[in-house]
């Protein structure tokens, strides 16, 4: 464990904070805390000390979050410069942290501004593999979530789609048209799985298409005009005998039929 906490906090060794690498001094800061189960230390207000009845449990948990926040606030001023260091030496932990938040704070919003546009403008070209393109937007959009800026709902999914080259606009269509509903590494394998088959039918685009569901019989298209033609001619013919006692619908007599009209002479 020792070996493990040296190594981690060598991450704050080696880049002091020097007042523009806030984010990534305050990220590798919480990495090594957290190692040490010692993050709470920047995260909570410093305790009251219990009373001098107070139970052994509570004195032990106050005392264990005085020591872990002198040796938070140690480490914190020594991985920071001469000039920062000065401006701190009599804060704790938390106090650190806060006071840094709000001098830094314009800091992150100008790298919230540069990594949204960045991710807004980003545009596949034709010949660029679809996994390189997908993987550096999906690297914007879990920047912005670092950034306290996570991108909501189906955001991420609409902005990588309609950033693709031309080539994969039956893939989108066929996406939007049935509501696939995928985290970003499964659009990145069915994107994989899309270029790959175009590659094999000769870069041709690929259409996924769902089969229609209805009674099971196909219906044809016809070619030309698409009037369909009827074979033979539909005659209706009148079921059972016809009485030639019928009347006439001209003179309302009986036994007129159409060889001998007598009414009509």
């Amino acid at each position: 464990m020792a070996n493990n906490t040296i190594s981690l906090r060598s991450l704050l060794e080696k880049e002091k904070l020097n007042g523009i690498n806030f984010l990534d001094w305050f990220r590798n800061l919480r990495i090594v805390l957290k190692q040490e189960r010692k993050e709470y230390v920047i995260e909570e207000l410093v305790p009251d000390e219990p009373a001098a009845n107070a139970p052994r449990a509570d004195k032990d948990k106050f005392k264990k979050h005085m020591d872990d926040m002198v040796d938070v606030g140690c480490l914190m001023l020594a991985t920071m410069d001469s000039e920062i260091q000065k401006q701190h030496e009599n804060m704790v932990a938390y106090e650190m942290i806060q006071n840094l938040k709000e001098i830094y704070e314009g800091q992150a919003r100008h790298e919230r501004y540069e990594t949204s546009k960045a991710l807004f403008q980003c545009k596949m070209t034709e010949g660029t593999p679809v996994g390189a393109h997908v993987i550096k937007m999906m690297g914007y959009v879990q920047t912005l979530e670092k950034l306290d800026f996570p991108l909501k709902n189906e955001l991420p999914t609409d902005l990588i789609l309609q950033s693709l080259s031309g080539s994969f606009k039956p893939f989108v269509l066929n996406f939007n048209i049935n509501e696939i509903n995928k985290t970003l590494p499964q659009l990145l394998g069915m994107l994989r799985t899309a270029e790959s088959d175009m590659k094999k039918d000769g870069s041709k685009s690929i259409l996924l298409v769902r089969e229609a569901k209805g009674n099971g019989k196909k219906v044809a298209k016809s070619k030309g005009s698409g009037k369909t033609k009827a074979k033979g001619k539909n005659v209706l013919k009148p079921k059972g005998a016809i009485s030639k006692d019928g009347k006439c619908f001209h003179c309302n007599k009986s036994g007129h039929w159409k060889e001998k009209l007598p009414c009509l002479s």
